[in-house]
């Protein structure tokens, strides 16, 4: 069989790219002709997901001091996680209503003053709840950023001014916390629409990220679903119409898996190739899935399965190869 691996991370345990090296290993040995896609829905692992970092730059954390931000520089072409600049494993002790961007701005003008004319910028894992005031500021003024084109790989679809009450809680706020933020990002659309012509409340995905996406909007990036620039870029879409199976996977497995994630993304595209997909996760919640969803958890057993994520990875997939030969035998 021809198979396209194309799993998420599975967070805590295993990168995107370790996760499909662990599932692919055992299925070439088995004879098979296998291709490696490591994917992403726009949050952490974007970076990874497309060729990974070659640059490093300086820049304020979420909370001021300095952080070694890593980024993609290619030809003209840059990668930048938010996560790595203002994300909040950088922090260790948070502060949801401090918590900026300016990082992030930061590191968008380096891409551009070293020659960068298309950034993908992905958001996802951030300490902020700034509406993207931070990054702004980083930027102005922005005239350096015409004939630049900025794609926002968005992981959710939140709007603009529900950022705080969706997202701020995770990120350490209080409820008189929450309503503060979201005060504040109220009166930022109010900003916005004045100094740069831009109403974000309309705007699906200007949530992101604490407001990121909908900041950026502001000086004319583009908001994307995550998991289908990434797919785009990767050519996932080529790679699983010559496929006779595919399997995609990520840590844990909800509902939301299916609404603009990396395991519900590859689905689709493999339902609309017509190609049986399996997907491998850490462990599942109860949910109505479309596709086959194996457990490591329900396989193994919780401690092993965070503890050798990768091993069981390999073990599962000799399962999956006999199951996807049944099922090519079977459409055949």
């Amino acid at each position: 069989m021809r198979v396209v691996v194309a799993p998420d991370k599975f967070r805590g345990t295993l990168g995107a790219v370790e996760a499909a090296a662990a599932i692919a290993a055992p299925l070439r040995a088995a004879g098979h002709d296998v291709v490696e896609v490591p994917m992403a829905d726009g949050g952490e692992g974007t970076l990874d997901a497309l060729g990974g970092a070659n640059r490093t730059t300086i820049v304020s954390g979420p909370l001021g001091g300095p952080v070694e931000a890593l980024w993609r520089l290619s030809g003209r072409n840059a990668v930048i996680e938010m996560a790595r600049a203002s994300g909040l494993a950088l922090v260790d002790e948070v502060d949801a209503v401090a918590a900026s961007t300016y990082g992030t701005g930061e590191l968008i003008a380096a891409a551009v003053e070293a020659g960068a004319t298309h950034l993908i910028v992905g958001l996802g894992g951030s300490a902020t709840t700034d509406g993207g005031s931070g990054a702004l500021r980083a930027l102005y003024p922005t005239a350096h950023l015409r004939g630049v084109r900025i794609e926002v790989a968005c992981d959710v679809t939140t709007r603009f001014t529900d950022a705080a009450r969706v997202f701020a809680p995770q990120k350490g706020a209080s409820p008189v916390q929450v309503e503060f933020l979201t005060r504040r990002l109220d009166a930022l659309v109010e900003h916005y629409r004045a100094e740069y012509g831009v109403d974000v409340s309309t705007l699906e995905g200007a949530g992101a990220a604490g407001g990121l996406a909908g900041g950026l909007a502001c000086v004319g990036a583009q908001l994307v679903p995550g998991v289908e620039l990434v797919a785009d870029a990767v050519g996932l879409g080529e790679a699983i119409e010559a496929a006779d199976l595919v399997v995609t996977g990520e840590g844990h497995l909800d509902t939301e898996s299916f609404a603009g994630k990396v395991v519900g993304g590859v689905a689709e595209l493999a339902a609309e190739a017509g190609v049986p997909c399996v997907a491998l996760v850490g462990d599942a919640d109860p949910v109505d899935a479309p596709i086959p969803v194996w457990s490591l958890t329900d396989r193994f057993g919780a401690e092993r399965a965070l503890g050798d994520a990768a091993a069981c990875l390999g073990e599962l997939a000799l399962d999956v190869a006999l199951f996807g030969e049944s099922a090519v035998g079977r459409s055949r």
